[in-house]
């Protein structure tokens, strides 16, 4: 990605996330995007978003905020309209990173620590 779609990428992560908080984040829950990346041409922007919604449905709140997609399009085109000759498509998606390393760090607790190789306990005995 080059220099202009990574500028624009940060400039829609920051009003996006503005926009979100401001008219789409239920009560009782947290928007966040964590990433947005452009296509080379600036048509198509992939916004990722971390939900933090106790007693509700992630996947629910995504499909609001997909749904109201134009509105969101829209009011991002307010405040970038000087910037762009097209505003880009707007593609949500669940960022489950966070939920990968819970998974991950999950995993090395049930295998516990991993004993040290043969090779290594010749080598700080002879030091």
């Amino acid at each position: 990605m080059g220099i202009r779609p990574q500028r624009l990428a940060g400039q829609i992560q920051q009003d996006l996330g503005e926009i979100l908080q401001q008219e789409y984040q239920p009560s009782g829950s947290f928007v966040s995007i964590t990433h947005v990346l452009m296509t080379d041409d600036l048509s198509i922007a992939k916004v990722y978003l971390s939900i933090f919604a106790p007693n509700r449905d992630e996947k629910a709140i995504l499909e609001t905020i997909d749904q109201s997609q134009v509105s969101i399009r829209h009011s991002l085109a307010q405040r970038i309209r000087n910037q762009v000759r097209r505003v880009p498509d707007l593609l949500f998606f669940l960022d489950d990173t966070a939920q990968k390393a819970e998974e991950i760090e999950s995993l090395f607790q049930k295998v516990g620590p991993i004993p040290p190789k043969a090779d290594d306990e010749e080598s700080s005995s002879s030091e």
